[in-house]
Parts: structure tokens; C-alpha cells; sequence
């Protein structure tokens, strides 16, 4: 129970106008959709502090790298062991506590889905 709390402080304390800011930091330069999605992509590839573990669909895996797919679809390549696979980063649960750069992701969250 304390987790969940403390996760959700952690969310809560991106502000719209903090989220809006990031946006345009992120989009500052870019035309259309396309290029803002690589601005993105760009602030999250510097920002976001890999590797760290999650869990996916209860099995523990290491989120090593972000990519972006040819449909232009920016992904977290997660590993275990031997095996490996492209998870959207939309739908990465995140640990706790949240590693660096997390806030990246909500601000891509919020500029896909506003």
C-alpha cells in the first residue's frame, strides 16, 4: 500500500504546465507528428536512465535499451536471460521507485493521449 502511494505522489507531482513545458522542449523544433515523435523519442533516449528492472506479466526483466520501430512506435527492449522482447513504452509498468528520466515517458503519455 505504501508503494502505490508513493508511486502515485511521484505522478502527481507533474504539474500540466510541467508535462506542457516538456512537450515543447521535446517538440520545440519538429514538423508534424513524425519529427515530434522523434524529439520525443530524442529526450527519452538522453534522459531515461538505463537498465533498470520491472516486472512484466510477473516475470522480472531488465529494460536495456529504447528504440523506435518502422512504424515509428518507440519501444523499451527488455531482457531475460537469453530471451528478449520489444515492449511498447506505453505499456512498460515502471518499477519503484521510478528510474531517472521517468517523467519523459508521462509527457510522451500525455502529448499522444492529451
Amino acid at each position: 500500500m505504501a508503494k502505490h502511494k508513493a508511486v502515485k505522489a511521484a505522478t502527481s507531482r507533474l504539474s500540466k504546465a510541467k508535462l506542457r513545458s516538456m512537450t515543447e522542449e521535446a517538440t520545440v523544433d519538429a514538423y508534424g507528428e513524425d519529427e515530434q515523435r522523434v524529439g520525443f523519442f530524442t529526450m527519452l533516449e538522453d534522459n531515461l536512465s538505463l537498465p533498470f528492472e520491472t516486472t512484466v506479466l510477473g516475470i522480472r526483466v531488465t529494460a536495456k535499451a529504447i528504440d523506435m520501430t518502422s512504424a515509428d512506435e518507440i519501444v523499451v527492449l527488455c531482457v531475460r536471460g537469453k530471451e528478449s522482447q520489444r515492449i511498447p513504452i506505453l505499456d512498460l509498468p515502471l518499477p519503484s521507485p521510478r528510474p531517472q528520466g521517468w517523467e519523459w515517458i508521462e509527457a510522451y503519455r500525455r502529448w499522444l493521449r492529451p
